[in-house]
């Protein structure tokens, strides 16, 4: 009921603050429309949504909410609850994710696949939860070629966790099923628009990229309080691998790669995001895990900071 009752809040949020398209958001629904290939955007994520018609807005935004359902469920495998719905739903009604999640755009649907990814690859070496990761990841190229970037920490651990629990067939071929999604692509590419992935022809120029800072930079100052509890999970992660009692506890020792793994993402996110910010919405469920950790192990602290990301959301949403 608890996680049935945070998808129906996010829900209701981000149909509160969904917004009329704009931008890149009526370059793909014109494609979705037609689905031609000449848009430097590419047609994976057209092909998504050309079913949905006008409801499009609609459903992402009830995906992006289920990332956080899929967030607070791999959140429960580093702390008990209420801490992993909290941390999950916190993240979930913070503004760039209220923002983004119905809004034409594929960075809110890369978030909920890589939560479910990373949360199958958390129960590997199970045939069901390998595969369901690799049929999460296959799609994130096709969204945007810069979602390989996450998508790669969640590959690795999954082999990895395979190979360790001599499961090593399984995994690799779930990895080669990724791979073989992303040479697709690029194939595909490689016909439509001559090169590996789709792209506008030539750089921004000095004064084009001026005027992208300020959209470029709000996401960052937006998310500040999320980050600063980010960073504190990264250094429990690290003082909790300092004491060692994950060889003699295997729930520490789950909860530490459960951790590792959301801490991965983000980083990765956070790379990406320096080419385009709002891609960092897609590491936004994986992250309600670690602020999950934080909240549990600095719950006035992580009152303060969430109390301030509510009302910077609260903020936008009434001057939207």
């Amino acid at each position: 009921m608890r996680l049935v009752a945070l998808w129906i809040v996010l829900f209701a949020v981000y149909l509160i603050g969904d917004e009329p398209p704009r931008g890149d958001e009526l370059e793909y629904l014109r494609i979705a429309g037609d689905l031609t290939s000449d848009s430097p955007l590419g047609l994976g994520f057209p092909l998504l949504i050309a079913p949905l018609g006008e409801s499009a807005d609609v459903v992402l935004a009830a995906v992006a909410a289920l990332g956080f359902v899929l967030a607070a469920l791999l959140a429960r495998r580093i702390v008990p609850e209420p801490y992993a719905s909290v941390g999950a739903g916190l993240v979930g009604l913070s503004a760039p994710a209220v923002t983004h999640a119905a809004t034409i755009l594929p960075a809110a649907t890369a978030g909920t696949l890589l939560a479910g990814a990373a949360l199958c690859a958390v129960a590997a070496p199970r045939p069901a939860a390998v595969f369901g990761a690799a049929a999460l990841l296959a799609p994130l190229p096709w969204l945007d070629p810069l979602l390989i970037v996450p998508a790669v920490p969640v590959g690795a651990a999954l082999y990895l966790w395979c190979r360790q629990r001599r499961r090593a067939t399984v995994g690799l071929i779930a990895v080669e099923l990724v791979a073989a999604s992303l040479v697709l692509y690029v194939s595909l590419n490689e016909q439509l628009y001559g090169a590996p992935i789709p792209g506008p022809p030539g750089g921004l120029s000095p004064a084009e990229y001026l005027a992208r800072l300020p959209r470029e930079a709000t996401p960052w100052l937006e998310l500040l309080p999320i980050l600063a509890l980010v960073v504190y999970a990264a250094w429990l992660l690290r003082r909790s691998r300092a004491e060692g009692l994950a060889r003699l506890v295997p729930e520490r020792a789950t909860a530490e790669a459960a951790a590792a793994l959301a801490l991965a993402v983000v980083a990765a996110a956070v790379l990406v995001a320096a080419v385009d910010s709002r891609l960092l919405v897609a590491a936004l469920p994986v992250a309600g895990a670690l602020v999950a950790w934080a909240l549990r192990h600095a719950p006035k602290v992580g009152a303060v900071l969430g109390a301030i990301a509510l009302a910077i959301s609260a903020v936008q949403l009434l001057s939207s």
